[in-house]
């Protein structure tokens, strides 16, 4: 059973879907803590439904750095947290979190990364950005984090079909559909030890969700 940290700013929909398998015995593991910058978002209020613990760490409570650092590191590692979700979470997260947490910490990006991907790429901008290139595909990605944005390892993608008539909105409802479904598959994968990282690359596996 891992235990699992989940880190949002918004509505919190992933951390929902990946909460949901777990409830439905689905994946083997546990949330037993939510982080967020915004204590009034919606993945916040829905922790406080359920009654799962919850830390809010920001610039107004933790105006120094090293502190707001420290705040989390200790709070993960009371927790022994196995795996870190970020769902939605618009922070960049500090160094020795990603340092202390290598390969135990996944994201899930709204596109197929490389593309569209990097800060200020981030909810509807990037299927705004994507509709404006007129590609044909997109989709979900997700992938383990590094100290930069959208960066690290990809695990595994999850492609959409974009129509001519598609609006940034339509898109974005489709796509949200795949990050359920990849998500919460890449979760369940990590809980039973099937991603292993080492020298080479993380397995890549192409889903499409037409």
């Amino acid at each position: 059973m891992k235990n699992i940290a989940v880190f949002a700013s918004g509505t919190g929909s992933n951390f929902k879907a990946i909460h949901g398998q777990i409830q439905l015995g689905n994946i083997f593991g546990q949330i037993i803590l939510v982080v967020s910058n915004n204590p009034n978002c919606g993945a916040i209020i829905y922790a406080k439904e359920h009654k799962l613990p919850i830390l809010i760490v920001n610039s107004i409570k933790y105006p120094n750095h090293d502190l707001y650092e420290s705040r989390i590191l200790k709070a993960l590692g009371t927790s022994q947290i196995d795996l870190i979700c970020l769902a939605g979470y618009l922070k960049l997260l500090p160094n020795k979190v990603v340092t202390r947490y290598k390969n135990q910490i996944l994201n899930i990006h709204p596109s197929l990364l490389p593309d569209f991907g990097g800060k200020g790429f981030y909810g509807m901008k990037v299927h705004e950005a994507v509709i404006k290139a007129k590609v044909s595909t997109s989709g979900a990605t997700v992938h383990f984090v590094d100290a930069e944005y959208d960066h690290g390892p990809v695990i595994a993608q999850s492609k959409v079909d974009v129509f001519s008539s598609d609006t940034s909105e339509t898109l974005a409802k489709r796509v949200l559909q795949a990050e359920h479904k990849l998500y919460s598959m890449i979760v369940k994968a990590f809980c039973e030890d099937k991603i292993v990282c080492g020298k080479n690359k993380p397995i890549i596996e192409v889903f499409n969700e037409n």
